[in-house]
Formats: C-alpha cells, structure tokens, sequence
C-alpha cells in the first residue's frame, strides 16, 4: 500500500473527475474528509496544476494535466516507493521539461524512493541519481548518473553516448 503508480496511459478513471481520480485512495483507505482536501491542496500547488480544472473529467484536460493528475493521484498517500513506468512520453517536449522540473521539486519536498522505467537516456540523466541500462532484459550498466556520462565501465560507450545526443534507446 505504499507503493504510488504511474504509467504512460495514465491510467486515470474517465468517469471520475481529476479530484475524484486524484482522491480515490485516500477515500478507500478511510482518511478524513479534512486530510483529504488538505493533501489535494498541497499536490495542487506542487504540481502547478490549475485548480480551475481539478473538477473536469480526465478527456477534458489537456495531455500535461492528465499527467499532472496522475502524478497527484500516485503521491496521494505518500508513498515510499514511487514507480513511474514511461509517464512523460506522451506529452510534447515543453510540458515534459515542466513536469521534470516540479517532479524534482516534489522529490526535493516529499523524498521518496523513485523508480522511473524510461527509454529516453537524457530524461532518466536528468531525472536520476542511479542508472539501470538494460537491453533485452539483460543489465548492461548500473551506475550513477556521473559515472555514465563519464563512459567509464560502459560495454557500449559510443552507443550510449549516440542514444543521448539522438533521444533514441539505447
């Protein structure tokens, strides 16, 4: 239960509207009304998600609210692991770098452990603090950020650097 989840499709429900979406677990955990909308405020305003659509169902917000959404609805309980499964790759390259900057922000407030399965190698640089490269299911690297852009120990430097500058997989 202390695991908060996000994925590409976002996975939001297109009959709840962005607060219920956002709410749902802390309703089925049993919190308090009052704990509820105090969390929501905070997840608002950590988010920058605009208040003003908090109350639309997830077709009537854009593809950076969708996202913004279901970011809030996997922070909603606090969780200690956070996994994030490619949740920025459909959205355009602006509202992406937007969602990064408060996903850092959020992390810098509530610290959780994150995992974030991404084949974009500049996001998961920009993002991470440990890097898992895998390659048809085999692990190719761990390391951290530095030591991977630094090449040192990489099978395939080249490749990665090629994917870096390309924004194609590794």
């Amino acid at each position: 239960r202390r695991l908060g989840y996000a994925v590409q499709g976002i996975g939001l429900f297109p009959h709840l509207s962005a607060r219920e979406n956002i709410t749902l677990l802390a309703r089925l955990e049993g919190w308090a009304a009052p704990a509820i909308e105090a969390r929501l405020a905070e997840l608002i305003e950590l988010t920058h998600l605009d208040s003003a659509s908090i109350d639309r169902y997830p077709q009537q917000l854009s593809g950076g609210q969708q996202q913004r959404v279901g970011l809030c609805r996997a922070m909603m309980l606090r969780p200690r692991i956070l996994l994030l499964d490619e949740p920025f790759a459909a959205v355009d390259p602006v509202t992406r770098l937007d969602i990064h900057e408060q996903l850092l922000l959020l992390h810098a407030r509530e610290p959780t452990t994150v995992i974030l399965v991404t084949h974009d190698m500049r996001e998961a640089l920009r993002l991470a603090q440990n890097i898992v490269v895998m390659d048809q299911g085999r692990i190719l690297r761990h390391c951290e950020s530095e030591q991977l852009l630094a090449g040192a120990g990489a099978d395939q430097p080249e490749r990665l650097l090629l994917s870096m500058l390309s924004g194609a997989p590794a």
